[in-house]
């Protein structure tokens, strides 16, 4: 028997509304009951693969530490100490937060307890955190009392900053520096040092951003600044300090690879922050003391700026006559 249109358009309706009906009342429990229950597995596997990822970053990752070429390994043993417990302490919550996800995720018929303390888990908690926190600072004070006890066969190096450059000061035969004040600094007198101090007349002066360096000696670094803050750094020496305005600040290390290496500065001074580099030469014992005689002395600037200023006068009085 054959089947009119419009009965057939009414048995399609039929089914449509059927349709309609089921949508409506069977998908969101479906969605709900399976979408719900996988979001929830979701923000769990999202925490693992965030502890996954950052424990592979850290062993593949390109960006490490400079070969070290200094006394100061414990520098770096102290940054791995504290990624170590940092590091421990970042999965441990993150493993807790994923066991929480699916332990106490929404089931039908639950009821929650109210514990509005613990004095147990806070007595763990409170421990636990005295512990990391100690195991972070006691190896970083440490460190640092040996980085602020310079020994005594150390050679001093006046290390003085400026924008946006360097210049330095050794001592000479007499294996001292002379003092200096801020106010006798001027171009005659670029260190500032006290001309009455016999001990400053041998003093050599680096009047540019290189210096050279003698392996394995301690080298103390006294720093200065005229003008603003800066931070007189080398990467492989693993050592920094700011130098401060009107402050004589100091650390020490000793140089023990011969080679070259770049002077930074870590404290932003200005717009020429970037361009503020040198170069520090680590040589033999040999090769140091070769470099260190050939240079000016403050004796010997004393010296050849009063033989300008007498060229400068005879000329005078010649034009005078």
């Amino acid at each position: 028997m054959a089947i009119s249109i419009p009965n057939l358009s009414s048995i399609l309706l039929e089914y449509i509304h059927l349709l309609g009906y089921y949508l409506r009342h069977f998908v969101p429990r479906l969605y709900t009951y399976f979408f719900y229950k996988f979001y929830i597995m979701h923000v769990g596997f999202i925490f693992l693969a965030v502890i996954v990822g950052s424990v592979l970053f850290h062993i593949f990752t390109p960006w490490y530490w400079t070969d070290i070429a200094s006394n100061w390994g414990a520098m770096d043993d102290t940054i791995t100490l504290t990624f170590w417990v940092g590091g421990g302490v970042f999965i441990a919550v993150c493993l807790f937060m994923i066991y929480c996800v699916f332990k106490f995720s929404y089931k039908e018929g639950r009821q929650v307890e109210y514990k509005p303390e613990d004095k147990k888990l806070e007595k763990i908690l409170t421990w636990a955190t005295t512990i990391g926190v100690a195991a972070l600072l006691a190896p970083g004070l440490i460190v640092w009392n040996q980085y602020v006890n310079v020994p005594k066969n150390a050679i001093e190096i006046d290390v003085m900053a400026w924008q946006w450059g360097w210049q330095y000061r050794l001592p000479g035969k007499d294996g001292k520096l002379g003092t200096t004040k801020v106010v006798n600094i001027n171009d005659d007198n670029p260190f500032g040092i006290i001309l009455e101090d016999p001990n400053g007349k041998d003093d050599v002066l680096i009047q540019e951003d290189t210096i050279h360096l003698k392996t394995n000696r301690p080298v103390k670094i006294a720093l200065r600044s005229v003008d603003v803050l800066h931070n007189w750094y080398v990467p492989q020496f693993r050592a920094k300090m700011d130098a401060v305005p009107g402050v004589i600040t100091y650390y020490w290390f000793e140089p023990n690879k011969v080679g070259e290496y770049e002077v930074l500065c870590a404290e932003y001074c200005g717009v020429g922050h970037y361009a503020m580099r040198g170069r520090v030469f680590v040589k033999s014992e040999e090769d140091y003391e070769n470099w260190l005689n050939d240079q000016e002395t403050f004796s010997d600037l004393i010296a050849k700026q009063e033989k300008n200023n007498s060229k400068i006068k005879l000329v005078k009085s010649n034009l005078n006559d």
